[in-house]
């Protein structure tokens, strides 16, 4: 019986969109440009994919429905589980895929998004031990959003934020807030930080646990 006490298969679920230029990492524009910005989702797509499948067998990915499956998956690496994302929001497209792997049979359950690279297999080994012990465990991301949240069961009223707290620096507090208000004890992992803004560019370059394709991406700024 593992630590879901459902007797499931421990995964990670992963969310994402697809690396289209103009539509992906719009922040880094003045940095990097369309493009560029459209490759570095891709390579982070990979690079998320690459430590999610290495650590844990069952790794889902949901993407958005007008990205197409065929446009998604050209980064998916064989045997991981494609899901559509369904709802008018991040919040309801979080609970429905959350359901979905739950319903697949999976749990306990990681879910995870592609903006933190510098996160290794050790944060996901962390966050699986901390649900041996907790209903819920939350990866805090620097700027006050968060990087991970793991679940024992699929407790979606988790992801009932108002629309405008989505990509706030409140969804950290406001996510431990429902899990209190739902009796959830909460483990709490590192900080990471996303990779979200030139800012985040700046800082994420000198760090030694950044991905060298990602790195090399960064450093190339937007030509004329």
């Amino acid at each position: 019986m593992n630590a879901a006490g459902h007797g499931g298969t421990p995964a990670i679920l992963v969310m994402a969109k697809a690396p289209r230029p103009g539509t992906v990492k719009t922040r880094l524009h003045p940095l990097l440009g369309p493009p560029r910005c459209a490759e570095l989702q891709a390579e982070l797509i990979r690079h998320t994919l690459a430590v999610t499948t290495a650590h844990t067998p069952r790794t889902y990915l949901a993407y958005a429905p007008d990205d197409g499956k065929d446009t998604i998956s050209t980064a998916v690496p064989a045997g991981v589980r494609l899901l559509v994302q369904r709802g008018a929001d991040l919040g309801q497209r979080l609970a429905a895929a959350v359901i979905d792997a739950f319903t697949d049979g999976a749990g306990p359950l990681l879910v995870i998004g592609t903006d933190a690279p510098t996160l290794t297999a050790g944060h996901l080994s962390a966050a699986f031990a901390a649900l041996d012990h907790h209903d819920v465990a939350l990866g805090p991301a620097l700027d006050g959003g968060s990087y991970l949240i793991g679940l024992r069961a699929a407790r979606t009223s988790l992801f009932a934020l108002d629309r405008d707290a989505w990509s706030t620096d409140r969804v950290l507090a406001v996510t431990r807030a429902l899990a209190d208000g739902e009796r959830l004890s909460v483990g709490l992992l590192r900080p990471l930080r996303d990779l979200d803004t030139p800012e985040d560019a700046a800082a994420l370059l000198p760090d030694p646990a950044l991905p060298t394709p990602i790195a090399a991406l960064l450093q190339s700024e937007e030509r004329p």
